[in-house]
């Protein structure tokens, strides 16, 4: 189970729509081992594509060092879909490196509804998990 609190999501799903037609993407930084998502950064949709996402590497490299600065690692790992629903294409999948990682998308087909889902994606494999939603971690 992902548990977040509604300002991420909020933020997510606010970068969602800005970067609409194009999908938007970026990380969900927290503590190593925490499972807790608490720093969002937004990044850079390489491909400027409404399809296709890709972190550019360069920037990719910054945030993943400045993550391991901070003794951190990418708890939620998020894009959107921009016409179609919120579930992994075989494409996301083939990209998924991090194990540990919540997989998040956002499909923003629809102008107002917000499809919010998370994933597990291992070895190839696609679990969808409930998302739990709170307004602070101390409420959990």
């Amino acid at each position: 189970m992902l548990t977040i609190t509604q300002e991420i999501v909020d933020q997510i799903t606010a970068h969602a729509r800005a970067d609409h037609p194009d999908e938007a993407c970026g990380v969900v930084a927290g503590p190593i081992g925490s499972d807790r998502p608490e720093r969002f950064v937004p990044m850079e949709n390489a491909e400027r594509s409404p399809t296709f996402y890709r972190f550019d590497s360069l920037e990719q490299l910054k945030v993943w060092r400045e993550m391991d600065d901070r003794d951190e690692e990418p708890v939620v790992i998020y894009h959107s879909h921009t016409a179609t629903e919120a579930y992994p294409s075989r494409t996301d999948v083939s990209y998924a490196a991090e194990p540990n990682a919540h997989y998040v998308l956002v499909s923003t087909r629809e102008e107002n509804e917000t499809e919010f889902r998370s994933y597990r994606i291992v070895d190839g494999v696609i679990t969808e998990e409930e998302v739990r939603i709170v307004g602070t971690y101390e409420s959990v």
